[in-house]
């Protein structure tokens, strides 16, 4: 018997996913499978998929597959959070990096799945502990967590503390918490380095840092980090893996720690991160080499 008997669906808001779950359901259905999906998703596709609400999904799929491109990679990673389910991204549009394959592969890729024709690649999260008013409490990203400058109402000043040693303040237009995945996102526009996924550990990383020190830090999973808004800062508003989340203010104060292994990604060996970094980055050589 093969591995999956149940997929569960989560789809791009706006993009066009009916090839794709035309491909899945008929795959399913040749092998007596169920597809599951979340009710405001499914509901706008002609499909036979049957809506679940979110805690039914996570916790009756054997498989989850992400159609859309890496942001609903990211939402889907972090609705299974904490599961041993490995997560199939699929490419709708535009190329990313956390996508495994392109709609084209999808049933053969399902059939290597159900057949253990695959590996997995953990990804770790990061989870801050919010110490405001004006936010959910606690949060969990995959990518990135960071305080960003409200316009007109200051630059983002914070003190950096580690494992509850002062190490630096910040002035800077965001400071941003990244993991090894997150390293290629707001980190990395921000300066801050290319680093492997399978790296456990996490990035603090100054956007446009007013100061002498514009440096990033690299920690390791096990250390946390306190960002303490200072009373020069603004308002910041926190961004979750590019949403915002709720807002600090001066006095404020946010903890971020490492989730090891929080989420399972499929791979099957085709591309390297390396090879999905140079094509997406557009990494080429310097000139005087060639």
């Amino acid at each position: 018997m093969g591995m999956v008997t149940t997929v569960g669906l989560v789809l791009h808001p706006r993009r066009d996913s009916k090839q794709a779950i035309d491909t899945i359901i008929e795959w399913a259905r040749a092998r007596g499978c169920t597809v599951l999906g979340l009710p405001d998703e499914v509901g706008r596709i002609d499909c036979s998929a049957v809506a679940v609400e979110p805690s039914a999904l996570v916790g009756r799929a054997d498989l989850l597959v992400s159609l859309g491109g890496d942001g609903t990679m990211l939402r889907t990673m972090r609705l299974i959070a904490g599961r041993a389910t490995p997560v199939l991204g699929v490419n709708v549009g535009k190329l990313g990096f956390l996508a495994e394959i392109d709609v084209e592969e999808l049933k053969t890729a399902l059939s290597a799945i159900d057949e253990h024709r695959y590996s997995v690649e953990p990804r770790m999260a990061v989870r801050a502990e919010l110490g405001c008013p004006e936010g959910p409490g606690r949060a969990l990203a995959f990518n990135d967590i960071a305080l960003v400058r409200t316009p007109g109402e200051g630059l983002a000043a914070v003190a950096v503390s580690v494992q509850g040693h002062p190490f630096v303040r910040y002035a800077a237009d965001a400071v941003i918490v990244a993991t090894s995945t997150g390293s290629t996102a707001y980190s990395y526009s921000a300066g801050g380095p290319i680093v492997s996924p399978i790296v456990e550990g996490f990035l603090v990383v100054p956007a446009a840092a007013h100061s002498t020190f514009n440096r990033a830090l690299m920690l390791s999973a096990d250390e946390s980090v306190r960002l303490d808004v200072l009373p020069s800062s603004g308002r910041l508003a926190v961004e979750v893996d590019g949403a915002v989340a709720g807002y600090v203010s001066p006095g404020d104060a946010v903890t971020v720690t490492a989730w090891r292994d929080a989420a399972r990604v499929v791979r099957f060996g085709g591309t390297t991160f390396y090879e999905r970094a140079r094509r997406k980055l557009r990494v080429n050589g310097s000139a005087e080499v060639e």
